[in-house]
C-alpha cells in the first residue's frame, strides 16, 4: 500500500484499503479554528452531542490573533465558554497558525490522522501525517464521535531526478511544480514526493513544499520522514515513533520523474498560483508592499533568510515590509537571536504571530492599485487584498522589498527604485477608480442557469474571508460570490433553485 493507504487503513477496521473505498477512520486530533470554530460549537450544543475526547480535542485561533474585530472576539469567546465548560484546550490569540502547533505540541506526528477547518491541513504531509481541511458539521461530527468518512484517493508518485541547484529553495521548488502540474493535473490524489536530495529536506522546507498542495489541486504531498523530522516529532509526542513507509510494491495511479536540476527561482504572477513563472519574466516589476508570513513561508528558516538578506540594509523608500512569524515560539526564537532587531533596523514592521496577511483585516492585506510580493500560498483576486500579489520565496521578498522591484538576494542594486511623480498619480487614480467602479452585469442563460467561465473557482470568490466572522447562515447569502469580478451582485439577483455553472477545478 501507499502512505496514505496505510494511514487510513490503521485508522479503521480494515487491514487493507483501495483507492475508491469508503471508510469510516479514526482522527487522532480534531480541531477548530476561531472562523469555524463558533458553528462546530453551535451543531453540538444543538444537537446536544457529547465530547468523544477533550485530549484529541482542541480550538486554535490563528486567523485574528488580534482580536481586533468585533465579531472575531465575540466567536473567540463562545469558544472560550464552550472550551472552558467540556475542558477543553484552546491555542488562544498569543500562538500563532494552528496547524503548526499541531505538529509542535505532538498532536500530530508520523502516521496520524488529523482534522481543522483549515483548508491547508494537508501542511502535516511535511511529517508523514494525514491532515485534512473539511466544514464544521464535519468537525462537529468527528468532536462527538472521534471518526469521519474519507474515500480512499489514488495515489502520485513524484520522483525528484538530480541534484538541487544552489539558488533555488522550498518555495522555488513547489513554485516550479506548480508550473509542471498545474491545478488540475493532480486533483484529488494524493502525493508522494521522493528523490536523494529530498531525503535532505529539512522540516521547514517540507512544511512549505506540503503547504502548496491544495494549490495543486491535491488531497495531500506527502513526505516519508528523515531523521530530522523523527526526532523533532518524538521530542513533540515525548515518546519513540514508527514512520508509516510505503511498500516496494505499492501502486500508483501516476508516476513522474521531474529533473530537480533543471528548477530556477520563480514567482507566482497575480492571479494564480500555479502561473508560476522563471523570476526573470518579472525582474525589475517596481513594488508597493512585501509580506513574509503565512502557513507557508514564516518558519525559522525562512526568518533567517529574511535577516540574512535586510542585515545591514534599508526597505526601499515607499515600500512597506510586513513581517509575521507563524508561530508565538518563532517569534521569540526572532527575539533571542536578535533577528527582531535587524528587522526594524531595516525599516520593516512585525506583527504577531498568525495567519496574518491570509486573512482579511490582517497585517498583510493591500489595496487598490499596490502591487505585492508575498510569500503567501494563495494569490486569488481579492485574497490578499485588493491589488496585485506576487508569490516567491522569503529571500526574494526580501530582496526585493530592499530594491524596491522585484529581483533576487543576489541581485540588490546599490540604490533602490524610487517611484516618479507620474506613476504615483497613476497608483492613486487606480485606487480612486476602484472606489468609483460600477457593478458589472452577470452573464446569465436561460434564467435560471449561471455561467460562470472561470477555472478554479476558490473559497474566497464563493465566500470572502472578510466575512469568515459571520456565523449565521441566515445572514451568509448576501456575500455570496462577492469577491468574483463580475458577479457582485449575484445575491441580489440569484432566485431559489437558481444552479451555477463555473468551468473544471
Amino acid at each position: 500500500m501507499t502512505i496514505i493507504e496505510k494511514i487510513i487503513a490503521n485508522h479503521s477496521k480494515f487491514d487493507n484499503v483501495k483507492p475508491g473505498d469508503i471508510v469510516d477512520i479514526e482522527i487522532d486530533a480534531r480541531a477548530a479554528r476561531d472562523f469555524g470554530g463558533p458553528n462546530v460549537v453551535k451543531h453540538i450544543e444543538k444537537n446536544n452531542l457529547t465530547i468523544d475526547d477533550v485530549n484529541k480535542t482542541l480550538f486554535t485561533f490563528d486567523t485574528n490573533p488580534t482580536g481586533s474585530d468585533q465579531k472575531y472576539a465575540m466567536n473567540q469567546q463562545i469558544i472560550r465558554v464552550f472550551a472552558r465548560k467540556h475542558g477543553i484546550r484552546i491555542f488562544d490569540i498569543d500562538n500563532g497558525i494552528g496547524t503548526h502547533s499541531l505538529i509542535s505540541e505532538g498532536y500530530s506526528y508520523p502516521g496520524s490522522t488529523s482534522l481543522t477547518t483549515d483548508s491547508h491541513a494537508n501542511i502535516l504531509g511535511a511529517i508523514g501525517s494525514f491532515g485534512q481541511g473539511m466544514g464544521d458539521k464535519d468537525i462537529a461530527a468527528a468532536f462527538h464521535t472521534g471518526k469521519v468518512w474519507f474515500k480512499v484517493p489514488k495515489s502520485a508518485k513524484i520522483n525528484l531526478i538530480g541534484n538541487r541547484p544552489a539558488n533555488v529553495t522550498a518555495k522555488d521548488i513547489v513554485l516550479n511544480l506548480l508550473n509542471r502540474f498545474g491545478a488540475n493535473s493532480l486533483l484529488s490524489y494524493s502525493v508522494e514526493i521522493y528523490g536523494e536530495e529530498v531525503d535532505k529536506f529539512t522540516l521547514d522546507e517540507r512544511i512549505t513544499i506540503s503547504s502548496m498542495g491544495t494549490e495543486m489541486g491535491t488531497i495531500i504531498i506527502l513526505f516519508t520522514p528523515n531523521q530530522e523530522v523523527m526526532d523533532y516529532c518524538n521530542a513533540a509526542t515525548g515518546r519513540k515513533l514508527e514512520p508509516v513507509v510505503a511498500d516496494a510494491d505499492a501502486e500508483y495511479a501516476e508516476v513522474f520523474d521531474v529533473d530537480l536540476s533543471s528548477f530556477v527561482p520563480m514567482v507566482s504572477l497575480p492571479g494564480k498560483p500555479h502561473d508560476a513563472v522563471n523570476i526573470v519574466q518579472a525582474k525589475k516589476t517596481k513594488i508597493d508592499s512585501a509580506f513574509v508570513g503565512s502557513c507557508t513561508n514564516g518558519r525559522m528558516e525562512d526568518m533567517w533568510a529574511v535577516a540574512n538578506v535586510l542585515k545591514g540594509k534599508k526597505v526601499a523608500p515607499g515600500v512597506v515590509l510586513k513581517i509575521v512569524p507563524t508561530t508565538n515560539d518563532i517569534w521569540d526564537e526572532c527575539l533571542d537571536e536578535g533577528l527582531i532587531k535587524i528587522f526594524k533596523n531595516a525599516g520593516a514592521m512585525v506583527s504577531n504571530a498568525g495567519c496574518a496577511g491570509c486573512a482579511a483585516g490582517q497585517v498583510g492585506q493591500n489595496g487598490p492599485g499596490e502591487i505585492t510580493i508575498s510569500t503567501g500560498n494563495r494569490n486569488f483576486p481579492g485574497k490578499q487584498g485588493k491589488g496585485s500579489v506576487y508569490l516567491a520565496s522569503p529571500a526574494t521578498v526580501a530582496a526585493s522589498a530592499v530594491a524596491g522591484y522585484i529581483t533576487t538576494y543576489d541581485d540588490i542594486p546599490d540604490e533602490p527604485a524610487v517611484f516618479t511623480e507620474e506613476e504615483h498619480e497613476e497608483k492613486m487614480k487606480v485606487a480612486q477608480e476602484a472606489e468609483t467602479q460600477s457593478e458589472q452585469k452577470s452573464s446569465v442563460i436561460e434564467g435560471r442557469v449561471w455561467y460562470i467561465k472561470e477555472d478554479n473557482i476558490d473559497t474566497d470568490m464563493i465566500f470572502h474571508n472578510r466575512y469568515l466572522t459571520i456565523t449565521d447562515i441566515n445572514e451568509m447569502g448576501q456575500y455570496t460570490f462577492d469577491n468574483l469580478e463580475g458577479y457582485e451582485d449575484f445575491p441580489t439577483k440569484a432566485k431559489p433553485g437558481d444552479i451555477v455553472v463555473t468551468h473544471k477545478n
